[in-house]
């Protein structure tokens, strides 16, 4: 499931279940929608960043194995927190393009200038008194590209609260600039999902049927606790079920496939 996807999908999820959108102000989660574990630790790590003394750095970090649920996280943040950017660095992006899109999320339909104009018309902007935080996915790609320095420039000129998302070795790769590893105030891992997330996924993709909690944290395990991989099998499980009828599925029951993935195996001839 492509992020694209995904943020769509979550973003109605909070609509139909009470949650506002960022144009309102934020309200309470209802208990129809509970947060899965990295959920609530990225909330957690956030509303620190917001709160933290003005001599503290504001920068935060949420990093973990792909598939855990860390773009699951920021946009339910995003959601959550009204008037929060959220952007993900693609593989060609240069620091204009950072710029033009932390611009464009702001309110600012045509971003122009040079970078260095850019820089300082979005300082500007996020240095606006309660400004909400920016959310950079695969933060990775920064330091990879050489343009995490670029960040924290804005950083230290907006004092916005601004949270790097990224793989499991994204600490390391920030020790390369040291002068943005200092400034992390705060660390947060995403974690495999366990058996009481699995089963909040399968409210949320799977809610026409009941599903058995043998099934379901056989799903998990196959899925090794990624939230990608196990809303890829409750989709099947549902798609299942809804061609055989069935309202109630248990592991013994089920007669479909399960996506683990691993590569296709290539066929001898």
């Amino acid at each position: 499931m492509s992020s694209k996807t995904l943020s769509t999908t979550l973003s109605t999820t909070l609509s139909t279940t009470g949650s506002t959108p960022r144009s309102t102000p934020p309200a309470a989660a209802p208990p129809s929608f509970a947060p899965l574990k990295n959920v609530v630790a990225m909330m957690g790590l956030v509303n620190g960043l917001i709160a933290r003394p003005a001599n503290l750095p504001g920068l935060g970090a949420f990093y973990g194995h792909s598939g855990f649920g860390k773009t699951w996280a920021a946009i339910y943040a995003q959601n959550k927190i009204r008037g929060a950017l959220r952007v993900e660095i693609g593989d060609s992006w240069t620091r204009k393009s950072l710029l033009r899109a932390l611009l464009r999320e702001d309110g600012v339909s045509e971003p122009r200038g040079t970078v260095a104009d850019m820089a300082e018309q979005l300082i500007i902007r996020l240095a606006a008194p309660g400004h909400a935080p920016v959310f950079i996915d695969e933060a990775d790609r920064l330091v990879d590209k050489g343009m995490i320095e670029l960040i924290r420039e804005i950083h230290e000129g907006a004092q916005v609260p601004v949270v790097l998302i990224g793989e499991e070795a994204l600490p390391q790769k920030l020790m390369r600039s040291e002068r943005t590893h200092s400034r992390v105030l705060d660390w947060a891992m995403a974690e495999p999902c366990d058996l009481d997330d699995a089963r909040k996924l399968a409210g949320l993709f799977a809610a026409r049927v009941t599903l058995a909690d043998d099934l379901i944290d056989h799903i998990r395990e196959i899925a090794e606790g990624r939230a990608r991989r196990i809303v890829v099998n409750l989709n099947r499980v549902a798609e299942w079920a809804a061609v055989k009828g069935a309202t109630a599925v248990d592991r013994a029951a089920y007669g479909g496939g399960f996506f683990t993935g691993a590569a296709p195996v290539r066929q001898r001839r």
